[in-house]
């Protein structure tokens, strides 16, 4: 099946499977595929008192690496700018917890990285 998905399909169902999971974890959906002049977070959620900003890879075959392995300095970059973009708009920069977590997901995994990098 996933041979006759596009690469935008695979990442919309991998993006639903990790919001399900973090669901399941206790998490709350605030917002999906948020986009700034910066680029895009998939998942913006809420664990408690942090707002969670999730970066979500897959692939279907690990040939060129994992999918966790796939987000790279400049994805990094690209993610914390957008978040700190997220909170100024809210006003919630100074008034909040916020972190970046990681989820990867293969056929029949997910690997989840909470605080997979910082912007300090």
């Amino acid at each position: 099946m996933m041979d006759t998905l596009n690469k935008k399909q695979i990442g919309t169902i991998a993006e639903e499977k990790a919001c399900l999971f973090l669901k399941k974890q206790g998490f709350c959906l605030i917002e999906r595929n948020y986009h700034s002049p910066f680029g895009e977070i998939d998942l913006i959620m809420k664990d408690k008192d942090e707002i969670v900003f999730i970066e979500v890879r897959s692939r279907a075959y690990s040939t060129y690496g994992t999918a966790i392995e796939s987000i790279n300095k400049n994805k990094q970059q690209k993610v914390i700018k957008s978040a700190i973009c997220y909170l100024q708009k809210r006003k919630w920069l100074d008034q909040t917890n916020y972190r970046f977590d990681v989820i990867g997901c293969s056929p029949g995994n997910i690997e989840w990285i909470k605080n997979a990098f910082s912007h300090e």
